[in-house]
């Protein structure tokens, strides 16, 4: 197999506005006069999403949602399931993100769950993963990693194609982020782990790095062995900055 492509995903979380379609357009618009070797996603908030999908129908770039409910359709108030992403043209998912994880009580079981939704729906789960800053400190990173792909990734990515975020949380939005070492260590970890897990297809997964990731740092992160790509946050809102990760790669 083929090793693993490069992956930036721009996760908005809950930021932009239909006027900040243009941000998107003007994203594609540099990718399809300048192709890189690698996808680009941007998952915009859920009210901007199938604009964001009829808005980049003929740019190089993808378009997936925040989060997903693990049933396909039901009384879930304020829920969106993965089916309904794939209906309007969304191609992947976030699932287990670390907020999704501390402000809605998710654990690994209900993240594997919803990654197995997203594979059934034809789609591809960017599952996250990543230690807090009392594991890091207490020196269970490596364990926890490991805890997390076992119990996250589910059976069907064996057949189906997934991707894993590596987001160390104490890094997230705090501008701080891991040593070279810790990251390639993090990465190397989590691709022997998926090997066992899924075997060959760890090969063609990618393994990207989320936490504080920007322009200024974007290129020493994207240079390390076994970073695949990034999962960016307030990074990726603005055209210019996402641009400069993008090409970082």
């Amino acid at each position: 197999m083929k090793n693993a492509k490069s992956l930036i995903v721009g996760n908005w979380k809950m930021n932009g506005l239909r006027q900040d379609i243009d941000q998107i357009l003007a994203i594609g618009a540099s990718l399809k006069e300048n192709p890189i070797d690698g996808e680009v996603v941007i998952c915009p908030p859920a009210t901007l999403t199938a604009l964001a999908v009829d808005a980049v129908t003929n740019l190089p770039v993808k378009i997936g949602g925040q989060d997903c409910h693990a049933a396909k359709a039901g009384a879930y108030t304020g829920d969106i399931s993965a089916e309904k992403w794939k209906d309007i043209g969304a191609k992947y998912v976030i699932v287990g993100h670390s907020e999704r994880r501390e402000s809605y009580s998710e654990d690994n079981i209900s993240v594997r769950s919803k990654a197995k939704a997203v594979l059934d729906a034809g789609l591809i789960p960017i599952i996250c993963i990543g230690e807090s800053l009392s594991e890091r400190d207490s020196g269970e990173t490596l364990s926890v990693l490991t805890k997390q792909v076992r119990e996250c990734v589910p059976e069907e990515a064996k057949k189906g194609s997934i991707a894993i975020g590596y987001e160390p949380v104490w890094a997230i939005g705090s501008g701080k982020t891991p040593s070279v070492d810790d990251i390639s260590e993090a990465h190397s970890l989590i691709r022997h782990v998926l090997t066992e897990e899924i075997g060959d297809r760890s090969k063609v997964t990618p393994i990207i790095y989320g936490g504080s990731m920007k322009p200024s740092n974007a290129s020493e992160i994207l240079a390390i062995d076994g970073v695949d790509g990034g999962l960016v946050g307030g990074a990726s809102l603005k055209a210019e900055d996402f641009l400069s990760i993008i090409r970082a790669s």
